[in-house]
């Protein structure tokens, strides 16, 4: 028989699947759990398996089981990898700040890259691998410690990049002796006049 037109059981490649505990699967993950080689099977299978309503497709190469709840902080890692979520969102996740960002934001050593995915906006900012600290897991989240995600914060508000104002923020939560610690991690042509001023005045404040 050719193999190309080999037929497989979609009801048990789907059980695999909502079996897995996978989150988001792409297409070397569903290859693992179909066990399907040939790339003309396997895109014929992919595709029966959307329009069965087994699989959402997200973006290229990224699927969700469709009408699977699933959290925007553990999409935000798995869109976009390696990732933590940081800034603002982090920020009002732990109450520090009380606006509520409308896009979800996340550190990474990669490219800057914006997505949209199932009306959530996602953004992801280039940090140098040398700032790319101070995140801990959470739930299965990676996510900044409070005072890196001030400190993210911060440095990319001196550049212009983002906005800070101190009044909008309540530092209680926020550890000084981990602060200073890790402000002093960032290297020297990261301290700039600008950064030291606003991290002063966050541990006066705090």
């Amino acid at each position: 028989m050719d193999k190309s037109r080999k037929t497989y059981n979609l009801s048990k490649i789907t059980k695999k699947i909502l079996e897995s505990g996978f989150i988001l699967f792409n297409n070397q993950t569903l290859r693992d759990l179909s066990g399907i080689k040939n790339k003309v099977s396997f895109s014929a299978v992919v595709k029966r398996l959307q329009a069965n309503d087994i699989l959402s497709r997200l973006e290229k190469n990224k699927y969700l089981i469709k009408n699977r709840a699933v959290n925007p902080f553990n999409l935000a890692n798995l869109l976009y990898a390696p990732s933590y979520i940081s800034f603002e969102t982090a920020l009002n996740f732990y109450g520090i700040l009380s606006q509520f960002p409308h896009e979800l934001s996340s550190a990474t050593v990669k490219k800057t890259v914006s997505k949209k995915i199932m009306g959530q906006q996602y953004s992801y900012t280039h940090l140098k691998p040398e700032l790319f600290f101070g995140f801990v897991k959470r739930g299965g989240v990676l996510i900044a410690e409070p005072e890196k995600a001030l400190l993210d914060q911060v440095y990319l508000a001196q550049k212009g990049w983002k906005k800070i104002n101190l009044a909008e923020y309540d530092f209680s939560r926020i550890k000084k002796g981990r602060l200073k610690e890790y402000y002093g991690r960032y290297p020297r042509a990261g301290q700039t006049k600008k950064m030291a001023e606003t991290v002063n005045k966050i541990l006066e404040l705090c």
